[in-house]
């Protein structure tokens, strides 16, 4: 279906509360949007065939039962950062457009950890409910200047970048750190970049504004509370998770910490007699990080744009799973760039340290075409994986690979391995780091990955994946069943290579394959970590 109809033939869907600027942006350009709000998945999948767009929030789930069942499906607009109540999969697999509006909400979010900041420093909320309660009393209120204090910023992302602008026109003294900043990388005159420990040991604020992922869950343990300063204070308005929510208490009951601000829990909503809440050195929010008006308006008009953009000119621009091209090239290259996303994804993955070069070669038929915007899926794949707090897309994937230090070098190629055509991306690290390398190509429509470190491989890149390093021995896979059976984890597929290299001591080591049906609990990778002959275990989410 091509996307040079009349606008008013579009049909675009809107299916939760959007500002009312956004409906009239796209009835100026010529469109006749349809509101229907609160849809169940059932009603949306009803109601989806003959629509071209959706546009939805957070409330409105994008199934792929929804997607199979649209018909002339074009994009699907997210206003707002967060794409989870979308299946991106599904909807690349179909040629259907994703995007988001990452920079709606930046100062909004930004703004509330400085006035969080601001309530710690004061103790503005504990005076309040003093007053309310006929209380007018100094007693325990006493507070601190901002000025000359050192501000801790972990995260140097879009809204990390706002926090640390703020603090220093509060004439803080601000330092940051990212680990994927490569050392060096610009920054904001003013800001010092520096590792997590020191920043920890120096700072007398420390704020949040890193993604969640499992690389990131409890940053802040008891460990690194231990390396704050005494009467340091703690804000998070980035995601739950990021903090030992235990380990915080604990430090605040013993008097470590001079206090913390939470907008985010790791349980939302926490309990209603959560010990950590109820504190009165505790400043707690409910999630208001992108609620402002002017967020909300923001968001809604820039995905109204994106969406007229879209139909009018054929760009995607802020596109979650495509490139900024015209839409007609995308139904063909579709799996290509899915492909090349997926395989980044698993570079990312598996790479012990950030990875520094890629070195891809795209070979045979697909060579031919104009194909410039796989290599973008490839480092957004990567970037993504790499615990980055901005909402990574085709657009800024080369500014923010830059940024990391992450270098893309292209070659041209004839038919490899055998296929009409494929990818292979080789990654590695700082110098004398390991490095990796991923075939994939494209059978029918699916993208499947086809080789890795040498291994030769019929795996379909979906749902999650163990990459294992073992002794070359019998006796291995069985150990590895036995182990996943014993937690009832049911393998999909096993894959196994020979010895690639020997340890110090002779004994050759071998890649294992495994994909799975369900991902496996930690208790699970520590039991296969745990086996003898079993060097590394990684868990891949593809």
């Amino acid at each position: 279906m091509s996307n040079r109809l009349p606008p008013a033939e579009h049909r675009i869907l809107i299916c939760d509360e959007l500002s009312t600027a956004a409906l009239e942006i796209f009835r100026q350009k010529g469109f006749a949007p349809e509101v229907k709000i609160g849809m169940t998945e059932d009603q949306l999948v009803a109601a989806v065939p003959g629509c071209h767009a959706l546009v939805v929030r957070s409330a409105t789930k994008v199934t792929r039962r929804v997607i199979e069942a649209s018909d002339r499906l074009r994009v699907v607009g997210r206003a707002g950062v967060g794409v989870d109540n979308v299946d991106c999969d599904a909807a690349t697999e179909r040629g259907i457009v994703v995007m988001n509006t990452p920079t709606g909400n930046t100062v909004t979010t930004a703004e509330l950890a400085v006035a969080l900041i601001v309530s710690l420093a004061r103790h503005v909320p504990r005076a309040d409910r003093l007053m309310k309660a006929g209380q007018w009393t100094k007693k325990g209120l006493t507070g601190t200047e901002l000025t000359g204090k050192t501000l801790g910023v972990v995260g140097f992302g879009r809204i990390g970048r706002v926090v640390a602008e703020r603090g220093l026109g509060l004439r803080m003294k601000v330092i940051a750190h990212d680990p994927f900043l490569a050392p060096g990388a610009a920054t904001i005159p003013g800001v010092e970049l520096v590792d997590l420990e020191h920043l920890l040991a120096r700072a007398d604020f420390v704020t949040l504004h890193v993604p969640f992922s499992d690389a990131t869950k409890n940053l802040i343990s008891k460990q690194r509370i231990a390396l704050m300063k005494k009467g340091a204070r703690l804000v998070n308005a980035a995601r739950g998770g990021l903090v030992d929510e235990a380990a915080l208490l604990e430090a605040l009951e013993k008097g470590h910490l001079g206090g913390a601000a939470l907008d985010v829990f790791e349980v939302e909503p926490p309990a209603k007699d959560s010990p950590l809440v109820l504190r009165d050195d505790v400043i707690a929010t409910p999630h208001l990080g992108a609620s402002s008006h002017e967020a909300q308006h923001q968001v809604a008009v820039d995905v109204a744009d994106q969406i007229c953009d879209f139909f009018l000119d054929g760009v995607a621009n802020n596109a979650v799973n495509v490139p900024a091209v015209g839409a007609d090239a995308l139904r063909e290259l579709a799996p290509w760039v899915h492909l090349a996303e997926k395989i980044g994804a698993m570079l990312a993955q598996v790479s012990a340290k950030p990875v520094r070069k890629l070195e891809m070669t795209i070979a045979g038929e697909l060579a031919k075409k104009d194909a410039r915007h796989v290599p973008l899926a490839l480092l957004t794949g990567l970037l993504r994986n790499q615990g980055l707090d901005t909402s990574v897309n085709f657009v800024n994937a080369p500014v923010l690979a830059r940024e990391r230090g992450v270098t893309l070098f292209e070659a041209r190629g004839p038919e490899d391995m055998g296929f009409q055509s494929s990818i292979t991306v080789r990654a590695s690290g700082d110098e004398g780091g390991r490095s990796h390398t991923v075939t994939g190509t494209i059978l029918g429509r699916k993208p499947m990955i086809v080789g890795f470190d040498g291994l030769r491989l019929d795996l379909e890149p979906k749902g999650p994946v163990l990459i294992t390093r073992h002794d070359d021995q019998p006796g291995v896979v069985g150990l590895l069943g036995t182990v996943l059976g014993g937690h009832r984890v049911n393998i999909r597929r096993i894959e196994l290579g020979p010895a690639t290299e020997m340890t110090p001591a002779g004994v050759g080591l071998a890649t294992g394959i495994l994909s799975l049906y369900e991902e496996p609990s930690p208790a699970v990778l520590t039991h296969l970590r745990g086996l003898e002959p079993v060097r590394e275990v990684r868990l891949v989410r593809l």
